[in-house]
C-alpha cells in the first residue's frame, strides 16, 4: 500500500490575528472496490496523520470502504456484511478527532431498496449521527437509484466545534445552473438547512473526473455557501476505478466563498484546513466557463495517467504492451504509459507491412529510443499472406475484398499484441481515438483490441492537445507525428479523411452529438455542415455493436462511449435533418 505523504500539508488561512473556529482534516483516499482491508488501513493512515496534525474533524470520501462504484457487487450480502465490519474496525480506531465517513447501510424497511449510500460521524469509538443520502443519480455512469434507497431526513448536529450538516455527493448538486436552467430533483436537500443555523455543510463526495469539473465544483460551492450563509468541507475520492477517474480536489470554502484550503488533485493526500464559520462578508462571483484551455490539456494527462496506474496496481499488471504504429495515437498513449508506470514496464510493438511509409517507421523506432521503452519491429506481409492463401482456398480462390484485406492487417497485428500479453503477462493497451470509435473507423479484434482504451473518450483534436502537453513535460514525440496526415496505412496513398469528413468537422459534431447530447436538427442549427451530421448520425448507428465490444475507455469528458451513453444496438430510428 502507498502511504500518504511523509509531511502532512497544513493550510494555514487569514492573516495577523485571526483565530480559526476548527481544523478540518480532509482524508482523499484511494480505496479500491471490494478491498476492505486495504481501504481501512488507508483511511486510518489518514486519520493519524490528521490526528498529528490537531484536526477537530476529520473527512472521508463517499464509499470509501467500499470503494466506489461497487455496482451489482452491492447485491451481494457478503459484500455488505464485510463493508459492516470495515466500518466496525474503522470506528473502534477513531480515539482521537471526530471522523466522518462513507458505507453502505443495510435498510431495515421490509418496503424500498436494500441498502443506503450513507456516513456515519464518530467520536472517540463510539457514532454520534448518521445520514443516508438523498439524491440518487441514475444519469450518465451513474445508477444509484437500482441499489439504494433514498433517505430525505436531514443530518443537523450541534458538535464542540459549531453546528454542521452532512449531505453526500449529488445532494448539493441540484442546482439549476449547472443543469441548463433546470432542477432534476424535485427535493433538494440544501433547502431543508435553510434557518436551521448551519455553520458547516459537509459534504462526502465520490465524484468522477472530466473537463472543467473543478470550475463547476466551485460554482456549486459558492452556490451553497450563498444560500446558507455557511462553510462548505467538500471532500472528493481521488485515484481511478475501471472506467472512473477522481481527481481528489477537496477543499474548504468560507462562508464568502473563498477557498481556505484545498488538497492536490489526482492524487491521494489528506490535508489539515483551519477554517472559519458563518461570514456576513460577500460571496465570491461563481463562474461557469466552458471553454477548454491548455491547463485543461495537463489535466487530461494527469487524469489518464492516473488512470493507468490504478488499473494496473488494482488487477494486479506490471507489464503493459502497445502497437506503435508511428502516428499520433499510438506516441501519446505510448508517451502517458511511461509517464504512469515508468519505461521499464512498457513494450511496444511495431508491425509495418507493405503500406507502411518509411517516415511512420522511423518515427516509431526515434519515439521508443526517446522513451526508453522495449521495441521490437514485427513486420506483418508474411503472416498476411498466409492468411490470404488460407482464406482464398475458403472462398474458392476469389479475390479479397478491399475492407477484407484492410480488416486482416488489423486482426494480425491484434493477434500478435494478443499473443505478447499471454507471454509476457502484459496488459495491452487500447490506443483507439473517440473519433474513430463513433464512426466505427476501426477493426473488431484488430485495432479495437486491449484492457483499456486510454484515449477512447479523446477526440483526435484532443488527441494532438494532450500530445503537446506531453511534448511540454519532455516526452519527446516527433514532430514529424504532428505534422504527418493521420492515415490507417492498409491500403496504398490511404488517408483518413478519404473515408471521413475532416477531423476538425467531425470532432465538432460529435462534441455536439455524443457529448452535449444535442439532436441532428440542433447540431445544424449551430452552424454544423448537414452533411456530416447526416454521416455522423448514420455511422454512429450503424457502429454501436461494434462500441459494445470495445473496451472500456477512460473517462474525462461529460460523456464518454461505455456505460454512460445507452443506445440500443437493434434500431431503425433515424433522425429527420429537414
Amino acid at each position: 500500500m502507498q502511504g500518504f505523504p511523509a509531511v502532512l500539508t497544513r493550510a494555514l488561512i487569514g492573516g495577523t490575528g485571526y483565530t480559526p473556529a476548527m481544523k478540518i482534516g480532509l482524508a482523499q483516499v484511494d480505496s479500491t472496490v471490494g478491498d476492505f482491508e486495504g481501504n481501512v488501513a488507508r483511511v486510518l493512515d489518514a486519520y493519524r496523520r490528521a490526528m498529528a496534525d490537531q484536526a477537530d474533524l476529520v473527512l472521508f470520501p463517499e464509499m470509501a470502504l467500499t470503494g466506489y462504484p461497487p455496482l451489482d457487487l452491492l447485491d451481494r450480502s457478503e459484500f455488505v456484511e464485510a463493508n459492516l465490519r470495515a466500518l466496525q474496525s474503522f470506528r473502534q480506531a477513531c480515539v482521537g478527532p471526530e471522523a466522518c465517513i462513507g458505507f453502505v447501510e443495510p435498510n431495515p424497511s421490509a418496503t424500498g431498496k436494500r441498502l443506503f449510500n450513507a456516513a456515519v460521524l464518530v467520536a472517540r469509538g463510539a457514532e454520534v449521527g448518521r445520514y443516508q443520502k438523498a439524491l440518487l443519480p441514475s444519469y450518465d455512469v451513474f445508477d444509484e437509484a437500482r441499489y439504494f434507497q433514498p433517505s430525505f431526513e436531514p443530518a443537523v448536529m450541534d458538535r464542540p466545534y459549531g453546528r454542521i450538516a452532512l449531505t453526500i455527493c449529488e445532494d448539493i448538486w441540484n442546482d439549476p445552473e449547472v443543469w441548463d436552467g433546470r432542477r432534476p430533483y424535485t427535493h433538494d436537500p440544501l433547502e431543508v438547512l435553510a434557518g436551521r443555523g448551519v455553520g458547516l455543510v459537509v459534504n462526502l463526495s465520490a465524484s468522477p473526473f472530466h473537463i472543467g469539473k473543478t470550475m463547476e465544483r466551485r460554482a456549486v460551492a459558492r452556490g451553497i455557501v450563498e444560500r446558507l450563509g455557511c462553510s462548505l468541507a467538500y471532500v472528493n475520492a481521488a485515484g481511478a476505478n475501471d472506467a472512473l477517474i477522481f481527481d481528489g480536489d477537496s477543499f474548504v470554502m468560507d462562508a464568502t466563498g473563498r477557498i481556505r484550503g484545498q488538497a492536490s488533485r489526482f492524487r491521494e493526500e489528506c490535508v489539515v484546513v483551519d477554517a472559519d464559520l458563518p461570514s456576513d462578508k460577500p460571496v465570491a462571483p461563481r463562474d461557469l466557463r466552458t471553454e477548454s484551455s491548455e491547463e485543461d490539456a495537463r489535466d487530461v494527462v494527469e487524469a489518464l495517467s492516473l488512470g493507468i496506474r490504478d488499473f494496473c496496481r488494482k488487477t494486479g499488471f506490471r507489464q503493459v504492451v502497445l502497437g506503435l504504429s508511428g502516428g499520433i495515437d499510438s506516441a501519446v498513449v505510448a508517451a502517458l504509459a511511461v509517464r504512469a508506470l515508468g519505461k521499464d514496464s512498457v513494450a511496444a510493438l511495431s508491425m509495418p507491412s507493405r503500406h507502411s511509409s518509411e517516415g511512420t517507421r522511423n518515427d516509431a523506432r526515434e519515439l521508443a529510443a526517446n522513451l526508453g521503452i522495449r521495441f521490437r519491429e514485427v513486420p506483418i506481409d508474411p503472416i498476411c499472406d498466409a492468411f490470404r492463401q488460407a482464406f482464398s482456398q475458403a472462398v474458392d480462390g476469389a479475390p479479397l475484398r478491399g475492407i477484407t484485406d484492410e480488416n486482416l492487417q488489423a486482426r494480425t497485428r491484434g493477434v500478435l499484441l494478443m499473443a505478447w500479453s499471454n507471454q509476457h503477462d502484459a496488459l495491452v493497451l487500447n490506443t483507439g481515438n473517440k473519433s474513430e470509435a463513433a464512426v466505427g473507423y476501426a477493426t473488431l479484434y484488430g485495432d479495437m483490441v486491449g484492457g483499456i482504451a486510454v484515449i477512447g473518450d479523446l477526440t483526435k483534436e484532443w488527441v494532438y492537445r494532450v500530445g503537446r502537453a506531453l511534448q511540454q513535460e519532455g516526452f519527446a514525440i516527433p514532430e514529424g507525428i504532428f505534422r504527418r496526415a493521420p492515415s490507417a496505412e492498409l491500403r496504398p496513398d490511404q488517408r483518413d479523411e478519404d473515408s471521413l469528413p475532416p477531423y476538425p468537422v467531425l470532432d465538432r459534431v460529435i462534441d455536439a452529438l455524443v457529448v452535449r447530447n444535442r439532436s441532428g436538427r440542433e447540431a445544424v442549427a449551430e452552424g454544423l455542415p448537414a452533411d456530416a451530421v447526416a454521416f455522423v448520425l448514420s455511422a454512429l448507428a450503424r457502429s454501436e455493436f461494434k462500441r459494445r465490444q470495445a473496451p472500456f475507455s477512460l473517462k474525462v469528458t461529460r460523456r464518454a462511449f461505455g456505460p454512460g451513453r445507452r443506445v440500443p444496438v437493434a434500431s431503425r430510428f433515424q433522425e429527420d435533418l429537414t
